[in-house]
């Protein structure tokens, strides 16, 4: 047997093609009893709704694009989650773009293969394209820069402050020699994590270090590999704290000291971000920037909808982190004060 088609759904129905769409889409002109009779049939048949006709019709594809060059680690699971949770709950598929190719993330979204996108594209979408976007009155929420206009949006954490205050609260323990931890240069929260670590060193008169500014791209192994090379490289620069762009950089830093003989937090402090779950399971339990994760992946799809539907205009919302102090930071103690 081939594939049911609407024509199949109205003979055996007893009723005409018209009759069945109207049931189909929900269009309120049958009586219920005409209505709940064709929905029956059409489930009893194994009737599948050709996606495409419809979407031709109607101009929408009930999807959510999120356009993104990576999917790894605890950041985006939660991310995603969060999202596809609020898609459900609004009645939106979600679909997971994870690809470098910025002609595929644009021909997606230009193409209208998704309702609205949220993009996190690490500034591979340029001002050209996000023009080209505001002419198609593109509906867009960024999580990888602020930006604000008619139908484009953003929902980002406030990073340099979070670094501000994270690399003034190792201060406060007496630490002077500060690491940094880098991520990616190319994204807006690496970039400025890196500027609030930076500021707090000028605010309190200390010295930059560039040998005390570290490439860890966000991943565990790339941080135990640097932070053991610094090591090697620079026996005698052994910092009193780092501060580590997230969290897996952070457990990547710790295991690279503890291979090398130093121990958290008596030798070294050392501060992470974002609170992934293993964070407060670790040995020792690490202190970090709690970021709201699972909010903004909820505030970006509620914002994307809205303007979907045209019920507000794209505004850029920072989302400020919590400082959460455990037992990977601790007071430097001078040698005076060793017993």
């Amino acid at each position: 047997m081939g594939k049911i088609t609407i024509k199949d759904v109205a003979r055996e129905a007893g009723v005409s093609i018209s009759t069945v769409s109207n049931a189909l889409n929900d269009v309120d002109v049958l009586n219920p009893e005409t209505k709940s009779h064709v929905l029956q049939v059409a489930q009893r048949l194994n009737y599948v709704p050709n996606l495409n006709g419809k979407q031709l019709k109607s101009g929408k594809t009930k999807m959510l694009g999120f356009f993104t060059t990576s999917v790894s680690g605890p950041y985006f699971y939660k991310l995603v989650e969060s999202m596809a949770n609020e898609c459900d709950r609004r009645g939106y598929g979600l679909n997971v773009f994870v690809t470098k190719d910025k002609q595929v993330v644009m021909s997606n979204i230009l193409g209208r293969r998704v309702d609205g996108a949220i993009i996190y594209e690490e500034r591979g979408i340029d001002e050209r394209d996000i023009a080209a976007m505001k002419k198609e009155k593109v509906k867009a929420v960024f999580l990888d820069r602020a930006l604000e206009n008619e139908t484009m949006g953003s929902v980002i954490f406030d990073s340099y402050e979070a670094a501000y205050e994270a690399t003034k609260y190792l201060i406060g323990l007496g630490h002077q020699k500060i690491a940094y931890i880098s991520g990616v240069d190319t994204m807006l929260d690496s970039v400025q994590r890196k500027e609030g670590y930076l500021a707090a060193l000028r605010q309190y008169q200390l010295p930059v270090d560039e040998d005390y500014i570290l490439q860890g791209y966000f991943e565990e192994g790339s941080t135990h590999n640097a932070v053991k090379a610094f090591l090697h490289q620079h026996p005698q620069k052994l910092p009193d704290a780092f501060l580590a762009g997230n969290d897996l950089s952070a457990i990547g830093c710790i295991q690279a000291l503890k291979t090398q003989g130093f121990a958290v937090p008596s030798d070294v402090s050392v501060v992470g971000f974002d609170d992934i779950e293993i964070a407060q399971y670790y040995s020792p339990p690490l202190t970090t920037v709690r970021n709201q994760i699972a909010r903004q992946g909820m505030l970006a799809i509620d914002h994307l909808v809205r303007l979907i539907h045209k019920k507000e205009l794209g505004k850029s919302q920072k989302l400020a982190g919590e400082l959460v102090v455990r037992g990977s930071s601790h007071v430097k103690l001078d040698r005076n004060d060793v017993v």
